[in-house]
């Protein structure tokens, strides 16, 4: 049994870490350096940069903060925001993320999918998606685009089935009408994409205690689990999280 990962996310505006509730009225939380070194010391599984404004003010990632960081973690990082083309990607692999995000870019112009997994490898392209419930839509659920600001049209199955075919090596869902709320997450969705594909699923947006993260991958079948504000403002341990779940039989590393 593969062991589910627990996966702190560091949203980044103006090389802060910040976080909101449905990427609204964002908090200060940090140092993205210092805040990434400890969850590597404490036993992160994987580590998540977004950029979260970059694609919404037109910004290229910051290398120079990615490869800081990089320098200072031995966990997997994957790196998001703003990335649009080879060209962006290869700057923040050569700076020392593992994998990159990519989101609204894709949704824009799929074919991205297909040249990143061709030039890096499917190991290396997470298709983020961020959606909200839809009852028009076939799924119930609608993706949406620029931090959540921006509907598509597109159904959030159809989507991510497509970005799989088109060579995406892991997804990263957020639903956003639980991001921010600690309410848990959305179970029904997670459950919803894991059974119709064949690639890793990343859950995110609702964390707010340990049952969460139980329910997430006992009932909603995700692979990995990620969160914010419950492991930057101490709310979780990571090590107290992996251990209840161990407890309750959920294969993680300790």
């Amino acid at each position: 049994m593969l062991a589910k990962r627990i996966i702190p996310c560091l949203d980044i505006k103006d090389g802060r870490v910040v976080k909101g509730i449905n990427f609204l009225s964002l908090r200060d939380a940090g140092s993205p350096v210092e805040m990434a070194r400890l969850y590597s010391d404490l036993g992160a599984d994987e580590l998540v940069f977004l950029d979260i404004t970059a694609t919404v003010e037109g910004r290229k990632n910051l290398s120079s903060l990615v490869r800081e960081i990089s320098e200072n973690i031995s966990i997997p990082f994957t790196v998001g925001g703003g990335i649009g083309s080879i060209e962006d990607a290869s700057i923040v692999i050569k700076s020392g993320a593992d994998k990159v995000s990519i989101n609204s870019a894709a949704v824009r112009r799929p074919d991205l999918i297909d040249e990143m997994a061709g030039e890096f490898g499917s190991q290396c392209v997470v298709l983020a998606c961020d959606v909200r419930r839809s009852s028009v839509m076939p799924s119930g659920y609608e993706v949406v685009i620029d931090g959540g600001r921006k509907r598509t049209g597109k159904d959030a199955l159809e989507w991510i089935k497509e970005g799989e075919n088109r060579g995406s090596g892991e997804i990263l869902l957020t639903s956003m009408d639980h991001d921010g709320t600690k309410s848990g997450f959305a179970i029904d969705l997670n459950s919803k994409i894991s059974s119709n594909i064949d690639i890793p699923l990343i859950a995110s947006g609702g964390a707010g205690k340990a049952e969460h993260f139980y329910d997430v991958f006992e009932n909603g079948k995700a692979d990995a689990a990620l969160a914010a504000s419950v492991f930057h403002f101490h709310e979780i341990d990571i090590m107290e999280l992996k251990r209840y779940l161990r407890e309750r039989n959920i294969a993680v590393r300790i």
